[in-house]
């Protein structure tokens, strides 16, 4: 796990590695980025195509890896590849299923097993009804619960995942509880991108995504897990402006921030140490941003990742455009160039979701 904390350059070699290994699902979440189907699609990648990616993917200075959906577990072959990666190749592995009546003991046990070293559940609600609406699925909360209680048993490394929307922003606390009391290790807060399924009338306000960040500073001052903002860069801004208020130097408020999003040394962002292969193999900055760079049918991941102009314009903070592009917090931050995307159809604009008014954009336009 040395390459978790070692530095590395993002132009080369990329933190983490999302790979959808299917779209098929059982569940109907309202925010689903894959717009999931109930079978696999026939064209996704095979079982051999699958470990010629996981070889590649390690030839990259062994990022984070991990399966995702869709439905993981609705894919066969899913243990095979991930015993191929931890095995054969020494790659870190997670995943993130849905909670169905697929998430058994035995599957859970079968995880345990290959060496899976985290599993991902989402939670959007500390209560049933908030998250069973929200995941479009009767009785998903109660299966979510059951599968918490298996990784317990087995001591697997349990990992939280909630989508902020309108639907849950007043029962935030309350799901912060709740993953204490799961035991968690960590939070990953997720901010929602109009994509896929996901609509901009679900969306919080700028400034409410500002309050909820600040909101999660004092979460995780107080509860034993660690927070992670997802498709939420400026929490890092953020992290480091209430940490500097609270009487931390610069550089402490800093190394702090680093220490709890990811344990990456710096912040991740959209095909900025983070790249994602769709089910059919096509590469994508991330999950979130549709726009494709190749697919590993064709070229290999490494000389996508290093090589796309698109990557390679995501990577240069100077490209950036609009508040984004003359903000100080631009290297550390970046703005969620998903989000830019979906709400401007130009990856390079600034985050309209982010409340913050850079110094220079006071300048140059003081009636803001």
């Amino acid at each position: 796990m040395s390459s978790i904390v070692r530095e590395r350059d993002y132009n080369v070699n990329p933190f983490i590695v999302i790979w959808e290994v299917t779209r098929a699902c059982a569940l109907k979440c309202l925010h689903c980025r894959a717009e999931a189907q109930y079978r696999a699609d026939p064209r996704q990648l095979t079982f051999q195509e699958g470990t010629k990616l996981i070889d590649s993917i390690a030839e990259m200075d062994n990022p984070l890896f991990v399966f995702t959906g869709g439905d993981p577990l609705m894919r066969p072959d899913l243990f095979e590849l991930a015993q191929y990666a931890i095995e054969e190749k020494r790659l870190p592995v997670s995943m993130t299923p849905s909670a169905t009546p697929r998430v058994t003991r035995e599957a859970i046990r079968k995880a345990k097993e290959v060496g899976l070293s985290r599993w991902a559940f989402s939670l959007d609600g500390s209560r049933a009804e908030i998250h069973d609406h929200f995941r479009g699925t009767k009785g998903s909360y109660d299966l979510t619960m059951r599968g918490i209680e298996y990784l317990q048993e087995m001591q697997i490394p349990i990992q939280i995942n909630t989508t902020v929307s309108q639907y849950n922003l007043h029962d935030l606390d309350a799901t912060a509880e709740k993953v204490k009391e799961m035991g968690a290790v960590l939070w990953s807060v997720f901010f929602l991108v109009p994509t896929g399924r996901g609509m901009e009338k679900d969306m919080i306000s700028p400034e409410q995504h500002e309050e909820v960040m600040k909101w999660l500073f004092q979460v995780q001052q107080r509860m034993p897990y660690g927070v992670k903002a997802t498709e939420a860069p400026h929490f890092r801004r953020v992290f480091m402006q209430e940490k500097l208020r609270a009487g931390a130097g610069q550089e402490q408020a800093g190394a702090k921030r680093a220490d709890l999003l990811g344990r990456a040394h710096k912040g991740v962002n959209d095909g900025d140490g983070f790249v994602f292969i769709s089910h059919i193999g096509d590469v994508y900055p991330s999950g979130f941003l549709p726009i494709s760079c190749g697919n590993v049918r064709e070229r290999p991941l490494p000389d996508i990742y290093r090589t796309s102009p698109l990557l390679q314009r995501l990577r240069d903070k100077s490209q950036l455009k609009g508040k984004c592009g003359v903000c100080e917090f631009k290297e550390l931050c970046g703005g969620s160039r998903a989000r830019a995307y979906a709400t401007t159809g130009d990856e390079l604009e600034s985050d309209p979701y982010c409340a913050y008014i850079p110094k220079k954009w006071r300048e140059i336009s003081p009636v803001v």
